[in-house]
């Protein structure tokens, strides 16, 4: 499965770097994060750290493989 995750504000290199298993790019006062998920442990182990790192999750989709 792949996932696009949108978050507030533009992330810095250090912070994208806590993502590895997912790649990033910066739009307009958001970052959006994207890449495979392997299942649902893995999804919720991703929303976790972004809760941890006081960020503010602004949309999660699923993308067509």
């Amino acid at each position: 499965m792949r996932y696009e995750i949108r978050v507030d504000g533009e992330m810095s290199r250090t912070m994208t770097q806590a993502f590895p298993e997912l790649e990033s790019s910066v739009r307009t006062a958001q970052t959006v994060l994207f890449g495979q998920v392997n299942d649902e442990a893995q999804l919720y182990g991703l929303l976790s750290r972004l809760q941890s790192l006081g960020l503010h999750v602004m949309e999660m989709r699923r993308l067509p493989e």
